[in-house]
């Protein structure tokens, strides 16, 4: 296992960042999201990170980031809408995190795995 300077390895740097989204106030990020993406291990084994609201998502856990892993955006009018941001795929739209979290599994890169301890670069 790849560790970092401070001698953590990916998949303990992952673990922690998950405890910090999951602990993440209703004002920073609807507690639903972060949960129904954590309930899927193909998911809880990414990188976390949270900017205005929104969960996503990457198999590296250094800046840049892989931007290739769906993210799920909250609409306006009510539901999620599912975006591939390396491409700008629109994935689908669905009424619950749960169905729009099934949509990112269902679209994962092929041999999505665990989080690497690196960047986009390293992939």
């Amino acid at each position: 296992m790849a560790q970092n300077e401070s001698g953590a390895g990916a998949a303990e740097i992952v673990a922690l960042e998950w405890q910090d989204v999951l602990s993440r106030d209703a004002e920073i990020i609807d507690p639903q999201v972060p949960l129904s993406a954590y309930a899927r291990s193909e998911l809880r084994q990414l990188y976390p990170a949270v900017s205005h609201g929104t969960l996503y998502l990457s198999r590296c856990t250094r800046f840049p980031y892989s931007r290739d892993v769906p993210t799920v955006f909250r609409l306006v009018a009510g539901g999620y809408t599912v975006i591939r941001l390396s491409d700008g795929a629109e994935l689908g739209e669905a009424a619950t995190p749960d169905e729009a979290f099934a949509l990112v599994v269902d679209n994962l890169p092929p041999g999505t795995g665990p989080a690497i301890d690196g960047t986009a670069d390293d992939l």
